[in-house]
């Protein structure tokens, strides 16, 4: 497996910071030879930054602005911190986000249509041991691109050779890049919507604790800007924010979709829980503005049938029936044996009065 270095800045916003911090690996077999060793297998560590003519410039990311029609010029560097000389493959290709969040660009096997196709770069370029080039890259915005935000990649990459257990060669593509995004100008129109996918509870079996509600949600960018989404997630009186902190920020380009899951604490069982979702997206601009457009939300309610408070009703009331039961019964026991006591006078007062014989002195 191959060391990679990737020297790059924290971004200064979410929405350029996304640079492609690509340790990508993609296995590709080919056919095996005497030769493919693991322990011949390079240690070749590179970076790959925006730079200017004599270097990199501190950029982690490339911005533009471009009518449509328009071309710019620019550059960046390989730096190759190994002890050999490497020759790597460049690519420019489209950016797409992982179902985890992250930046990534098409493998070179797959055919970009969008910005990836603006950008022209060189195949390849070779540097030397320890040694940093600077590559020309050049950007043209099609006459008929529609107005918006596109995003694309520049990554510079090698393939090293590894042999399975089996004793198949296996050739390893590893990559690293940096992000372009192209604003084209026009009518810029951000929007976005929200649709709840699902609601599930979660019960607590503890009676006198709440439980918690799981909401997954689809957020889409129907605009043509990229969007930065949060909000909150609410159910029954309780309430949580996304992303939590620490977390990253959720990116939409435009006609993204993600599914995102939240998890409500404290919200007690209620057979039926009214559950809400407000997504506040905020549009990022070239220079570094933003600005929230319209909330949008979804509603939608989650089944949280109470079994551990119905078991401790059903306890309770069990045990008053119990006790009703067993002082009905004691009393009905004292009635009969005071009726029998009352029914024994009787008879004690009505039985006959023997005569006595009289003294005979």
């Amino acid at each position: 497996m191959l060391s990679l270095t990737s020297r790059f800045r924290p971004a200064r916003h979410a929405l350029a910071g996304l640079v492609l911090g690509l340790a990508l690996v993609a296995g590709v077999a080919v056919p095996a030879s005497a030769d493919a060793d693991t322990d011949d297998t390079p240690d070749v560590r590179w970076s790959v930054t925006p730079a200017n003519e004599s270097g990199p410039d501190g950029r982690t990311f490339v911005e533009n602005e471009l009518d449509p029609g328009e071309s710019v010029d620019d550059y960046f560097a390989v730096r190759n911190v190994s002890d050999q000389t490497v020759e790597f493959a460049l690519l420019a290709a489209d950016g797409f986000y992982t179902s985890t969040g992250r930046f990534d660009i098409l493998p070179a096997g797959e055919e970009s249509v969008d910005a990836g196709t603006w950008i022209s770069v060189p195949e390849t370029v070779t540097v030397d041991a320890g040694e940093t080039a600077v590559v020309p890259f050049s950007i043209t915005v099609p006459e008929q691109a529609e107005p918006g935000d596109h995003a694309a990649g520049i990554t510079a990459s090698i393939v090293s050779v590894q042999e399975s257990e089996d004793g198949t060669a296996v050739g390893v593509e590893s990559r690293v890049g940096f992000r372009v995004t192209t604003r084209v100008t026009g009518e810029i129109t951000p929007s976005a919507t929200v649709d709840v996918v699902s609601g599930d509870y979660s019960l607590s079996w503890n009676p006198f604790r709440p439980g918690e509600a799981t909401i997954t949600f689809r957020a889409e960018n129907t605009g043509n800007t990229i969007l930065l989404a949060e909000g909150t997630v609410s159910a029954g009186g309780g309430s949580t924010v996304f992303p939590a902190e620490g977390e990253r920020t959720l990116e939409l380009l435009p006609g993204d979709s993600r599914d995102i899951t939240v998890v409500v604490d404290g919200v007690w069982p209620l057979f039926v829980v009214p559950a809400s979702v407000v997504v506040t997206p905020t549009v990022v601009t070239m220079n570094g503005d933003s600005s929230t457009i319209e909330p949008v939300t979804a509603d939608t309610i989650v089944w949280a049938v109470p079994w551990p408070q119905l078991l401790l009703l059903t306890g309770i009331a069990l045990l008053i029936l119990a006790l009703v039961w067993g002082r009905r019964r004691s009393k009905k026991r004292l009635q009969v044996m005071l009726e029998q006591a009352r029914e024994e006078g009787r008879r004690a007062n009505d039985a006959p009065v023997t005569d006595v014989p009289a003294d005979a002195s």
